[in-house]
């Protein structure tokens, strides 16, 4: 049984996993919130105080922490007694704080792959750039890694790994959709960070196809799905963390991931980055001063936690999924639909920020149970399914199923399917 938890991160995404970690302290005990700038720590404990989140009296404290620092993070592991930590920073911190984590045997988890501030969409599989050089010693340790424990990379793995364990023989196609229907009424925002947002669409789009790497520029191919509560959307083939994983971990030859934008907000990245200020590249001005473009459009856009009060909308996720069954085409959608204005009252955050900040929570205590306690290096659809996707329902991310002309919660899906494999 593993308790304490260090959550490094104090955005977004660190304030719905401190929320969901004090609603859950009676299983995850201690709580500590780890940030560069401290004062988003206290502002994060405040808002769980004036929530009355905390399931049950128990410390929820937070420190600075340069987490580039491996020894300020080993010694700050140490220090709150953390054996799980949630990583929910900078993807540029990944392997950083994993290395902290190996040193002290703390769990780690994260939500995001990692990257290197000076190369934008490395080489596929992008995993095996930075993390899964790190297995071995994980496993010589016994040291549990989950990477990419949000929604997508997380939810949509673990969404294939059932499909793949209990509804398909053989999976020919998985297209993962990500679709956000609401609206922050700001002229332009992301939301998420602008520097890691922007550096998705930059590159070349990376998919699956056809048993290889497949590449693509950004915007390049579009579909439009009727989907359930949302209705029609069209989205565009993304390169995404995922995709490099499962097409590692399962026997599928095409997996692809979409995204849904709007016209405006491909009309503003388009100029941008046309002129130049989506590099990462550093630029020098007249008055000699050096300047990272990407960087100063990050600093003059909206914070993307500032965009929850007026969120209104939805977000819906999930994997569209066709193969066979027993010889028969069979097609597959299992997804998740959450309201902004629903997550902004339980923890003051946006729905985006909830579906990538529920998750790794979820993780972590399937972690302090054992029940995800691998001792080795580990993507969620190599962890069991089940599990992880019941207590998310548990947790306020439900899941529902469309096969065949059926719409169901997932645990439904799931009695009648046992029901079906045992013949009860």
């Amino acid at each position: 049984m593993k308790k304490n938890i260090l959550i490094i991160g104090a955005g977004g995404v660190g304030q719905v996993v401190a929320h969901k970690a004090a609603q859950h302290n009676d299983v995850l005990g201690d709580i500590h919130i780890a940030s560069r700038t401290v004062e988003k720590c206290h502002r994060i404990i405040q808002s769980i105080l004036e929530h009355k989140a905390l399931k049950r009296p128990g410390i929820l404290a937070a420190h600075a922490l340069d987490a580039t620092d491996i020894s300020a993070t080993r010694a700050l592991i140490e220090r709150t007694r953390a054996q799980i930590v949630i990583n929910v920073g900078s993807a540029f911190l990944n392997m950083s704080i994993l290395e902290a984590c190996l040193e002290t045997g703390a769990a780690y988890i994260d939500t995001a792959i990692h990257e290197d501030p000076d190369k934008v969409c490395e080489s596929p599989p992008w995993y095996a750039n930075h993390e899964w050089q790190r297995k071995q010693a994980c496993k010589q340790r016994g040291v549990t890694a989950i990477l990419g424990a949000g929604f997508d990379p997380g939810v949509v793995n673990a969404y294939a790994a059932l499909a793949a364990e209990r509804y398909f023989d053989a999976i020919e196609s998985m297209d993962i959709i990500d679709v956000n229907a609401g609206s922050h009424g700001r002229y332009f925002a992301t939301n998420f960070d602008p520097e890691i947002n922007f550096r998705e669409f930059t590159g070349t789009v990376w998919s699956w196809q056809q048993g290889q790497w497949t590449p693509n520029r950004m915007f390049e191919v579009s579909r439009q799905d009727d989907l359930p509560v949302v209705g029609n959307q069209t989205t565009y083939l993304t390169g995404h963390d995922e995709l490099h994983s499962l097409s590692a971990n399962l026997d599928v030859p095409n997996i692809r991931f979409w995204m849904g934008f709007g016209a405006h907000y491909i009309n503003v990245f388009t100029v941008l980055n046309s002129l130049g200020l989506l590099s990462e590249k550093p630029v020098k001005t007249a008055e000699g001063l050096e300047v990272v473009p990407l960087k100063l459009v990050k600093a003059v856009l909206p914070d993307p936690a500032s965009l929850a009060p007026t969120y209104e909308g939805k977000t819906w996720i999930g994997n569209l999924m066709r193969g066979s069954w027993n010889g028969t085409p069979r097609e597959m959608l299992l997804y998740n639909i959450c309201d902004h204005a629903d997550c902004y009252r339980e923890t003051g955050s946006q729905a985006i920020s909830y579906t990538a900040g529920v998750p790794p929570v979820a993780a972590a205590m399937l972690v302090a149970d054992g029940t995800w306690d691998a001792h080795r290096m580990v993507n969620v659809e190599e962890l069991p399914p089940a599990p992880f996707l019941d207590l998310l329902g548990r947790m306020g991310l439900p899941t529902r199923v469309r096969l065949g002309d059926a719409d169901m919660p997932l645990e439904d899906a799931l009695g009648t399917d046992e029901e079906r494999r045992t013949g009860s």
